[in-house]
Order: structure tokens, then C-alpha cells, then sequence
């Protein structure tokens, strides 16, 4: 089994603006480290000449922002989220990011080769809010292997 996640934002202002050029700077290189990081399998890409927190969905609100990722297991994805320059981003959120008042992600495991839809990964940010983690959905605080028994 692969390791699927999900992170979703409502930016505090548009993407183009000077508040967000940082975040927006790194965007192109953040997604380069994560292709070339141990255990990456796979990212979300709406289009090619677009990067990966775009939608093509036109019922969402322009401030939101979504990635979706693949990793071969859980150890490669906390390395690359933790372990890298990407951690600034994590620790520095507060910057550019409103807070949320309910999850903003979401893990769950997919056989491989499966590249899991805009619609999963919000059905699953949905189903961690109504029912908590558990086997099926998980969050970074409570983490469950691929065979379904917390870590």
C-alpha cells in the first residue's frame, strides 16, 4: 500500500499579492524537492502549466488552496514534511494561511497505482471531521500503518 495525503489553506490574500510572494516563490521548488525525494510516487497537478495547489473545480473560493500527494510510505512522507526545507513552510503558516477551525489533513492508504481525485481527498477531510481518525482516515497526530493498527 502507498501512503495518500491531503492539505488544504484559505489563504489570508490572493496569490499574486506581495503578503504572499514567499510562499509563492517557493512553490516551483517545493514541488521539485518532493519529485525527487525518496518515496514520492505521486502529486496532484490540475493542469501542466499550472502548479499543484490549483483547481479546475469553479465552485471554489480563489482564496482556497489544495495539494494532494502519493508516497511510498509514511516514514518517506514525514521526512520530506519534517526533515527538508519544506518544514519552514510548515512552521511559518501562520504567515499567509487563516487558521482552520476543522481538518486541513488528511492521510489514508491506496493500493498502488491509484492517483486519488480532488473529490476523495475532500471526502476524506470530510470524513476525518465527522468520525476522527481511525484506520480509514488519520491525521498527523494519530497515525495508523497500512494494515490498519495505530503506530
Amino acid at each position: 500500500m502507498h501512503l495518500a495525503q491531503i492539505n488544504v489553506a484559505r489563504m489570508q490574500q490572493p496569490l499574486d499579492t506581495e503578503h504572499m510572494k514567499e510562499f509563492r516563490d517557493f512553490l516551483d521548488p517545493m514541488n521539485k524537492l518532493a519529485e525527487e525525494s525518496p518515496g514520492f510516487v505521486w502529486r496532484l497537478v490540475a493542469d501542466p502549466d499550472q502548479d499543484s495547489i490549483h483547481t479546475d473545480r469553479p465552485d471554489y473560493d480563489d482564496m482556497f488552496i489544495l495539494n494532494m500527494s502519493v508516497w511510498e510510505d509514511f516514514p518517506s512522507l514525514k521526512n520530506f514534511v519534517y526533515h527538508t526545507v519544506h518544514s519552514y513552510f510548515v512552521r511559518s503558516r501562520k504567515r499567509w494561511f487563516e487558521r482552520m477551525d476543522r481538518p486541513h489533513a488528511a492521510l489514508w492508504w491506496v493500493p498502488p497505482g491509484h492517483a486519488p481525485t480532488e473529490a476523495e481527498g475532500l471526502e476524506k477531510l470530510e470524513y476525518l471531521l465527522a468520525n476522527g481518525p481511525d484506520a480509514t482516515v488519520f491525521d498527523w497526530k494519530k497515525i495508523y500503518d497500512a494494515n490498519g493498527n495505530p503506530t
